[in-house]
C-alpha cells in the first residue's frame, strides 16, 4: 500500500486522472490524501466530486477555502464571484448528496508520521491541540447547527487566537487558519489579504513560525508558493489550475509526480 498527498485539484478532473495513471493508483491498494480545495476555477469540479467521493475509504480529504466556499454557496451565504465555476455542481442531480459529503469532511487529518491540512496552522498551537481544535468545527459542520456556522464562517475577524474565544469567533478563527493562512506574526495575527511571496511588513510565513520536533505538515493554497519540500513541510499547491502542475508525493519514499496542467485561469484572475 501506498500513500499519495496530492496538491489543490481545483476541478481539474483530467489533470488527476492523469496523475493517477502515472502512479498506477490502484484502489483497494493505495490511498489518496488530498489538501483541500477539489473544486472550483477548473473546468471540472462536478467530475471530481464525484470520482473523490465513491473512492470511499481510500481517499482523505480535508476542507479548503474553495469548498467551504462552495457549501457556503449552496445555502446562500455567499456570492458567487467571477471566476467560480460552481454551476454544474449546484445544477446537479446529486447536489444535496455531493455537499452532504463534503460538510463531512476533517479540518485537519494526522496519521503517518504527518498532519495535513489545507493552509496552515498558526504558531501556538500543537499539533494536538491543532487537532483538538479541528474536531470542534468538524462536530458543528456535520452538527444540527451547520447551517449557522456557514452562515457565520465569512469574515476576517477575530485576526488572531486566544483561548478564551467563544461562539462562531472562535470557529471562525480555527477555520481561517487552516483554510486560509499564509501569513501571521510570532503572536499568532493572521494577514489574510496577501497572497504573493513576500511577506507584508511584521509578518512571515506561518510555517517558519511554527516549532522544532513537530510531524511535517502536508498543505496546498498557497500556489504563489509552489513546490516546497523539506524536513517540516510539504507545500503541494503547484498551480495546476493556473498552468502550473499537479503534483503528488509518495510519503513513504518522498519521490514526486507531477502532470502539465494546460491553464484555466489567467494569472491576476483572483
Amino acid at each position: 500500500m501506498a500513500i499519495y498527498a496530492i496538491g489543490d485539484v481545483q476541478g481539474c478532473a483530467d489533470e488527476l486522472q492523469a496523475l493517477l495513471a502515472q502512479v498506477q493508483f490502484r484502489a483497494g491498494r493505495d490511498r489518496l490524501w488530498f489538501v483541500g480545495d477539489l473544486v472550483n476555477r477548473g473546468p471540472k469540479s462536478l467530475d471530481v466530486l464525484r470520482f473523490v467521493r465513491a473512492l470511499e475509504g481510500d481517499a482523505v480529504v480535508v476542507l479548503g477555502n474553495h469548498d467551504f466556499h462552495l457549501l457556503c454557496l449552496a445555502q446562500g451565504f455567499a456570492k458567487k464571484r467571477a471566476d467560480d465555476t460552481l454551476e454544474e455542481v449546484l445544477a446537479a442531480p446529486d447536489a444535496p448528496q455531493l455537499l452532504e459529503w463534503l460538510r463531512r469532511r476533517p479540518l485537519m487529518h494526522v496519521e503517518a508520521g504527518y498532519a495535513m491540512v489545507h493552509a496552515g496552522l498558526l504558531p501556538q498551537w500543537s499539533i494536538e491541540q491543532a487537532q483538538a481544535l479541528a474536531r470542534e468545527v468538524e462536530a458543528a459542520l456535520r452538527g444540527a447547527r451547520h447551517l449557522e456556522l456557514l452562515r457565520h464562517l465569512y469574515g476576517a475577524q477575530p485576526r488572531g487566537w486566544h483561548d478564551a474565544l467563544a461562539g462562531w469567533d472562535r470557529l471562525r478563527v480555527i477555520v481561517n487558519a487552516m483554510a486560509r493562512l499564509r501569513f501571521c506574526n510570532a503572536a499568532g495575527e493572521m494577514d489574510l489579504a496577501a497572497k504573493g511571496r513576500d511577506a507584508p511588513p511584521g509578518y512571515r510565513p506561518w510555517f517558519e513560525l511554527r516549532p522544532a520536533g513537530e510531524p511535517p505538515i502536508i498543505c496546498g493554497h498557497w500556489s504563489a508558493l509552489g513546490l516546497k519540500l523539506t524536513d517540516r513541510l510539504v507545500a503541494l499547491d503547484t498551480g495546476c489550475v493556473w498552468g502550473g502542475s499537479l503534483s503528488a508525493l509518495r510519503l513513504e519514499d518522498r519521490r514526486l509526480f507531477q502532470v502539465p496542467c494546460r491553464g484555466y485561469r489567467e494569472l491576476g484572475d483572483g
